[in-house]
């Protein structure tokens, strides 16, 4: 037993890592993609927008999936799906078959996304200890990968459907080989009614999942403005040169993957209330700094506060959503991930609108504002009086 459940840690690596790469190559083509298909940055923007609602419909989908299947039957067929859809913009040729693309593969992404999170917190119960922010951990691990095999794509000379279908191929074969490793769990049992017949419908979800998914759109919806706007805001906000500007993302995605390296061993020895509570406040000093501070250098050294504080925040919110009722795991990370992906998606936007309104580095106080009430609000994470944390991991 105590080897397959190392199997399964090490396969469940590899999907978060699969999810990654198969994002990421998708991000690196994008440039080759809108000069191919001849579209605008405007028009662009609208495409992505697509991209995120076949996500948020994917997750929704491959949720109830997982809790009436297993994710053992559905994190390898998410996989083959996402790695399939991903070669569709790359083979798009004009901008309704590129839309139709993104969605189709916006889909993909979101199934595995949310079945090979539910899978985790199968792992997570049987280890009886955190290691879902490894898992995120190795997500950002794919990102790397990604931009590494891309830049290779790209100096070869390779067109984006070349790059895309063969990172498709590669993606199916390591989804297929890899689903022997995945924890053979049951699908848990569907309550029933008064005559016995399945009554899942009629199940009442939690305000404890609702108030998850709140905080999971504030803590998201930070980390998508840092990921639109952190390079931006050094350069035109401070005059930094481009080269040095790049830094500001780099150094929030360092600390952020390191973060979450850590983060299961303080949740162990803190409790998952200290790293949401503590972390989350630490964030909103970081991005304080950057938007008050006038120097480059105070302003990396908040980004790097911001993405260690924001780094294991969500991992526990998804954590928490997969443990607070086993027979729907994968529906209440669906939830909660679904509104979590709608705030990343919103983040970039809602801080751009703001700029109409007030200079760049002093929208970033209402994300600090956000960080501050993930504060307050982390007790969510606190087990309920009658059912002890020990209860809630193994049950």
């Amino acid at each position: 037993m105590e080897r397959a459940l190392r199997a399964s840690r090490v396969v469940t690596f590899v999907y978060f890592i699969l999810n990654g790469t198969l994002l990421g190559m998708w991000v690196v083509q994008i440039p080759a993609v809108e000069g191919r298909v001849g579209i605008s940055h405007a028009t662009l923007g609208g495409f992505l927008v697509l991209l995120g609602a076949g996500a948020f419909a994917g997750m929704q989908v491959g949720g109830r999936l997982s809790d009436r299947l297993g994710a053992r039957t559905v994190v390898p067929l998410a996989g083959v799906l996402c790695s399939v859809t991903l070669v569709l913009p790359g083979l798009a040729a004009e901008p309704w078959t590129l839309g139709a693309a993104l969605l189709l593969f916006g889909f993909g992404n979101g199934t595995l996304d949310v079945s090979m999170n539910a899978h985790a917190v199968q792992v997570e119960k049987a280890y009886e200890r955190p290691v879902m922010s490894a898992f995120h951990a190795t997500f950002s691990v794919g990102g790397v990968l990604a931009a590494l095999a891309g830049a290779a794509a790209l100096d070869i000379g390779w067109d984006p459907a070349t790059t895309l279908g063969t990172a498709a191929g590669v993606g199916v074969i390591v989804a297929l080989l890899s689903a022997r490793g995945l924890l053979p769990t049951v699908p848990a049992a569907p309550v029933t009614g008064a005559e016995g017949e399945p009554d899942v419908k009629k199940r009442p979800v939690p305000a404890r999942i609702w108030l998850l998914a709140v905080l999971a759109l504030l803590v998201m919806l930070c980390e998508g403005a840092a990921n639109d706007w952190s390079v931006l805001h050094l350069k035109t906000v401070l005059d930094a040169p481009e080269s040095t500007a790049a830094f500001a993302y780099g150094t929030y995605a360092a600390t952020m993957t390191v973060g979450r390296l850590l983060a299961d061993r303080i949740s162990a020895r803190f409790g998952p209330v200290a790293v949401l509570r503590y972390g989350a406040a630490l964030a909103a000093l970081g991005i304080t700094v950057v938007a008050l501070s006038p120097w480059i250098w105070a302003a990396l050294t908040g980004w790097a506060l911001f993405g260690l504080g924001l780094s294991g925040c969500v991992p526990q919110l998804f954590s928490a959503a997969g443990h607070t009722d086993p027979a729907a795991a994968g529906t209440n990370v669906s939830r909660v991930a679904g509104l979590g992906y709608i705030g990343m998606l919103a983040g970039p936007a809602v801080i751009g609108w703001l700029t109409h309104l007030m200079a760049l580095n002093h929208t970033f106080l209402l994300l600090a504002l956000f960080c501050a009430t993930t504060t307050v609000a982390a007790g969510i994470l606190r087990p309920a009086p009658d059912r002890p944390r020990t209860v809630e991991l193994t049950s």
